[in-house]
């Protein structure tokens, strides 16, 4: 049995990852800041308690974010800390194109890669496209418009479940660097993702397709947020907004 500590454990990544982990028979630490059934305390903000954390721990997968805002920061205080605890092995989740798309949020998912790239410590990226959550979230927040825009891009999205299947297989391997990155089953225009959510949610709206100017739409609408070849990821978009809203689209 592998023992793991799961930074971000709580979050949308991080609660079908640590279920999987959990199933798969391995003891599984979430660091937190609150108490909690299976919870460690650590504070990546301060640094306190992230030692005891890490100790007598085998595999570290970091999952926290604050979408950006000193990600870079609390990724520098916990490999300090793997590295003093000589961490086996440390795994980092990223995002599809962070190296092509100028995005502030990317620019740190990429220093972070760097990071670790340089750390010394065993270590594993994966990349993967976007949730399904978010490319939802694109829509979903313009519900009380008159229109809904949608991107002249397409989406890859993935379902968690899907990402935290990869993490686990990679945290019994050892560890390989950045390793191929991962997407959704389906590459679709975000003004058919749009269709498919106003029929599940019940909304009625005129799709409109929108064109914007800059480096970070021009990255989007290359494809470089996407994965070419085999996809990794077996739930729909469909499937998602049908577990979701009980309505197939």
């Amino acid at each position: 049995m592998t023992t793991l500590l799961v930074t971000g454990g709580t979050g949308k990544l991080g609660r079908p990852t640590v279920a999987t982990l959990r199933s798969a028979g391995h003891d599984v630490r979430v660091l937190s800041r609150r108490e909690g059934e299976g919870h460690v305390f650590g504070d990546l903000r301060t640094g306190v308690g992230i030692r005891d954390a890490v100790d007598g721990v085998d595999t570290v997968l970091h999952l926290a974010t604050r979408n950006g805002r000193g990600d870079v920061a609390l990724a520098r205080t916990l490999l300090d800390e793997c590295r003093v605890a000589g961490i086996r092995h440390l795994i980092y989740t990223s995002i599809v194109g962070v190296d092509r798309i100028p995005l502030g949020y990317y620019r740190e998912k990429l220093a972070i890669e760097q990071l670790l790239a340089s750390s010394g410590l065993p270590h594993t990226i994966l990349r993967a496209t976007q949730f399904h959550e978010l490319v939802e979230r694109l829509f979903s927040v313009q519900r009380h418009l008159p229109v809904v825009f949608a991107p002249k891009f397409s989406f890859q999205p993935i379902a968690t479940g899907d990402i935290a299947t990869r993490l686990a297989e990679l945290a019994v391997a050892e560890a390989a660097g950045r390793v191929p990155d991962i997407g959704g089953p389906e590459q679709l225009p975000a003004s058919d993702l749009a269709r498919q959510w106003e029929q599940a949610a019940s909304v009625r709206r005129k799709i409109t397709p929108i064109s914007l100017p800059g480096r970070i739409f021009a990255g989007y609408a290359a494809g470089h947020n996407l994965v070419p070849g085999p996809a990794y990821g077996t739930q729909t978009f469909a499937d998602f907004l049908a577990e979701r809203h009980g309505v197939r689209p």
